[in-house]
């Protein structure tokens, strides 16, 4: 059989990515202020991408004023003040200096003096670490103590318990354990109070002792009956004391005001605050969608290299074909902003037709609604719902939600239309502060009174909705 070549057409259809829909997917996808983050790098890596400056209004002249009315007949003549050119002979110029060149209560500062740093007006909070170091050298250590603070202080969790075992840390310093014991001792008085404690059990017990708790009860519990102090099982704890219910009561009141993670206040997180990118406003009987166009600059190409192309002047290939490439970048991430806005605003005004009873009502009127539903009432993909709802909080009249939350699933009724599970756990949210706290409702208990409400769901379910509310369960929510 002879092997030879041949030529064969073939006609194929694929989906082919162009830069500029790579970009529009890549922006469509991003949170306000990744897309911010976006923009000032390409101002920054791209000469023909310039952000728009608000102009301000140019100031009125003599002619744009109203002409002066003609005063009226009978009133005076206003004169003009003038100053008096000649000299009087008459004055006391030595009275006078004596008297106005005093500098009296007014100060003037030198212009070489330096200013304040604007470090000295910003706050940085204070570290756990940094905390506990002042204290530990306020008290004059050894170099050896000091390294022994310092290990253990660097060794803290951001609850300010200790990591590492103590017999780790003596290993690590190389001093005599009672060394490294009193060492530690010492940073356990300091504030707060609980601190380089080695487990939750000892800082409890350190603060009940700083407190002068001399109560056997409280001590007894915090030492051998935590188990059932989570689990709240006082009966229990009143049975192995053989003390009364009540006395147990008193007794984990007070070990509820002590601080389960005392280096907590320490903690250096800051809070990450939500800049919503559209606002859905109530006027009368309607609602009206604004994007949020604050803050994100205004682009267009400069108009410098756009008369150097189109004027063809003495530019090179290779500078001609730069300029050109940037030009169309800039071109497409314009194009790929106002795409961004339009379709985030197409968006919401679909979820606002499906999901207007909760608008004006609140989570109890949610509706059960898929990205399918969206998808197929503005003619978008689904995949192109996800991208728009991700990341992205809308602003309404009954606070700020990501797109995402009014995509939920559904929960059967035993007659009517589905309920929004959202909707179910509001409800099961209600029935729980609505309860006796002394006789809390059990997930079966809510499940029956669900049933009641035509609003089938298991017991499991109800768990699990409540698990995700961070609630307790029944017996730990029993107060005596």
């Amino acid at each position: 059989m002879a092997i030879e070549l041949r030529q064969q057409l073939k006609l194929s259809q694929q989906l082919v990515m162009t830069p500029q829909l790579q970009m529009a997917i890549k922006l469509l996808q991003l949170s306000r202020l990744e897309l911010m983050d976006a923009i000032r790098q390409e101002l920054e890596e791209n000469p023909t991408l310039e952000e728009v400056q608000e102009e301000a209004a140019p100031e009125q002249t003599v002619a744009e004023y109203p002409e002066r009315e003609p005063e009226r007949a009978g009133e005076p003549e206003t004169r003009e003040v003038t100053i008096e050119e000649k000299i009087r002979d008459d004055i006391d110029w030595s009275n006078y200096l004596d008297e106005y060149n005093s500098p009296g209560k007014a100060s003037f500062e030198s212009e070489d003096r330096d200013a304040p740093r604007f470090e000295a007006f910003i706050a940085k909070k204070e570290l756990l670490s940094d905390h506990l170091l002042w204290q530990f050298l306020m008290t004059s250590p050894t170099k050896e103590d000091e390294q022994i603070g310092s290990l253990i202080i660097g060794n803290l969790n951001r609850d300010g318990y200790l990591d590492v075992p103590v017999d780790e840390l003596t290993e690590m310093s190389g001093s005599a354990p009672e060394r490294v014991r009193d060492v530690l001792s010492l940073l356990q008085t300091f504030d707060p109070i609980g601190v380089c404690a080695e487990g939750l059990r000892d800082s409890l017990l350190i603060q009940a002792r700083h407190y002068g708790c001399q109560d056997e009860v409280v001590m007894a519990i915090i030492e051998n009956h935590l188990n059932h102090l989570e689990n709240r099982n006082f009966k229990a704890i009143a049975k192995i004391l053989k003390v009364s219910i009540e006395r147990i009561v008193e007794a984990v009141v007070f070990i509820r005001g002590l601080e389960p993670r005392p280096g907590c206040e320490f903690n250096d997180e800051a809070p990450q605050y939500i800049t919503p990118d559209i606002h859905v406003y109530k006027m009368d009987d309607d609602f009206v969608i604004m994007l949020n166009d604050d803050g994100l600059p205004r682009l267009r190409v400069n108009a410098f290299y756009q008369n150097a192309i189109s004027n063809g002047g003495k530019l090179g290939d290779t500078a001609k074909d730069y300029m050109q490439e940037k030009m169309r970048s800039a071109a497409w991430l314009i194009k790929s902003i106002h795409q961004r806005q339009k379709t985030i605003y197409k968006v919401m005004e679909s979820i606002l037709k499906f999901q207007r009873e909760f608008f004006d009502n609140g989570v109890s009127c949610l509706k059960p609604m898929i990205l399918r539903d969206v998808a197929e009432d503005i003619n978008m993909h689904e995949s192109t719902i996800s991208r728009v709802t991700t990341n992205k909080y809308a602003y309404t009249p009954q606070g700020i939600f990501e797109l995402k939350y009014f995509f939920n699933s559904s929960i059967r009724r035993i007659h009517g239309d589905a309920v929004a599970s959202v909707s179910v756990q509001e409800r099961i949210r209600r029935i729980i502060e609505s309860e006796n706290p002394r006789k809390p409702y059990s997930d079966d208990k809510i499940s029956k009174i669900l049933k009641e409400a035509d609003i089938n769901i298991a017991r499991r379910t109800v768990a699990k909705y409540r698990e995700m509310m961070k609630i307790l369960s029944s017996n730990k929510r029993k107060q005596f």
